[in-house]
Formats: C-alpha cells, sequence, structure tokens
C-alpha cells in the first residue's frame, strides 16, 4: 500500500497566529493603498478563498490580475519576515517526531494541503526545521483553488505522476475543512485537536481518527498505518 500523507501548516504543526492578519495588512496597503478593515477568517481556507473575500470586503473586484498582485505581494512580506519567524511562534507537541517517524516508513510519501502560498508554506515550515521530510513539488496549495477537496485532488495527482504509482491519502488537519477536504476525495481524515476545532467538533465533521495533538508519535503512527 503506498500511503500519501498531506499535511496541514498552520495550527497541525505549527502556531504562528496572527501572522496572516499582518501580512495580509502590510499586502493590502502595497497593492490598493488601503488600510486593513474587514478581516477574513483564515483557519482552514485557501489564500485563494480568503483573498477574494479580502479585495470584495474592501470594493474591490477580485480579478485574476488583483488576485496575483496580492499574492506575489504576500510572497515578498513573507520574503522580507520569514526570519522573525521563529520568534513569533513555534513548533505545536511532537510535529517534528511524526514527521520524522513517518519518514522511515516504507511506502510512505509526505507532503502538504494547506491554505498557504507555496513559498509561504516553505518559509513556514523552514523557519522550525520542519521541512525536510516533506515534498514541496507534490502538495495542494492556496494558489490553486478557493475550495480546499481540490487541493487534495492536485497533491494526489501530482504524487502519482511522480512516482508512477496510486497512493491511498491521508489528510491531516485541525478544521473540518481539512476532514471535508479528505473525505470529499474519499481519503482518510485525521483530525488535530491543536487548533480552534475541538475534539468532537472534528469528530462530528467526519474525522476517521481524532487526536488531541501530535504528541503520542505511536498514535500517529497507528492512525496513518493502521487505518
Amino acid at each position: 500500500m503506498n500511503t500519501l500523507v498531506l499535511w496541514d501548516i498552520d495550527l497541525t504543526l505549527i502556531d504562528a497566529r496572527g501572522l496572516g492578519h499582518t501580512w495580509y495588512r502590510t499586502a493590502l496597503h502595497a497593492v490598493a493603498g488601503l488600510d486593513l478593515v474587514h478581516t477574513p477568517s483564515f483557519p482552514g481556507r485557501t489564500e485563494r478563498a480568503i483573498t477574494q473575500e479580502l479585495l470584495i470586503s474592501h470594493d474591490l473586484e477580485p480579478t485574476e490580475e488583483l488576485i496575483a498582485r496580492l499574492h506575489a505581494e504576500l510572497i515578498d512580506v513573507a520574503t522580507r519576515e520569514h526570519t522573525l519567524l521563529p520568534s513569533r511562534g513555534h513548533v505545536l507537541p511532537g510535529a517534528s517526531a511524526a514527521l520524522e517517524a513517518l519518514a522511515r516508513q516504507e511506502d510512505v510519501v509526505q507532503s502538504l494541503v494547506t491554505g498557504n502560498l507555496v513559498e509561504i508554506a516553505r518559509y513556514k515550515l523552514a523557519a522550525f526545521g520542519l521541512d525536510t521530510h516533506l515534498d514541496f513539488e507534490i502538495g495542494g496549495y492556496g494558489s490553486i483553488s478557493e475550495h480546499r477537496p481540490e487541493l487534495v485532488l492536485e497533491a494526489v495527482r501530482l504524487a502519482s505522476a511522480k512516482h508512477g504509482k496510486d497512493f491511498e491519502a491521508v489528510v491531516i488537519g485541525d478544521t473540518p475543512h481539512d476532514v471535508d477536504a479528505a473525505l470529499h476525495h474519499s481519503a482518510f481524515a485525521i483530525g488535530v485537536a491543536t487548533g480552534r476545532s475541538s475534539v468532537a467538533e472534528l469528530r462530528a465533521a467526519g474525522a476517521h481518527v481524532v487526536l488531541e495533538d501530535l504528541a503520542d508519535t505511536a498514535a500517529v503512527l497507528a492512525a496513518v498505518l493502521e487505518r
């Protein structure tokens, strides 16, 4: 069995709350000269969905050109400020050990399904030393669609094309959006209650397994490998 483990980043592997708001405020002012007045909801959503809502709420038409400009500015902000990440966030318990343990398993490939842009995903994970065991080339990222299930589909497609074999996908995330994205494509959904969603909420969303956190490496391995 070939397993593709697709990790969420924010509040699943790391906690860097507040950065999204700060970076969007800077990007919006740079692109449109506007102050950030209406803050979109971030958890579990893609960068494209967040960007569209942000532009509309500030009376701007979310054209492809404007979305691209805002994303480019977000990347510029992250490029300038990524060295500050370790002082503004932290790795969540067990994240590093879980990544390392899964990397030692045969027939397991690890990548991402995250609302972040790929460049920002790299910065966030590299800042905390969590990028080593992840293949960024085959992930599903927030620029692809406003609909998170499409990110899972793209990651599976890229992994199969790169490795020349089929995969069973396992999605690990902290929100019902992560769970829904997995279930939409018959992937195995593991909820981790390290974000704003409780164990009960993740179970109600349909997660096959729910963990309080990633601290118990054996439990993470069992959830992924013994499903």
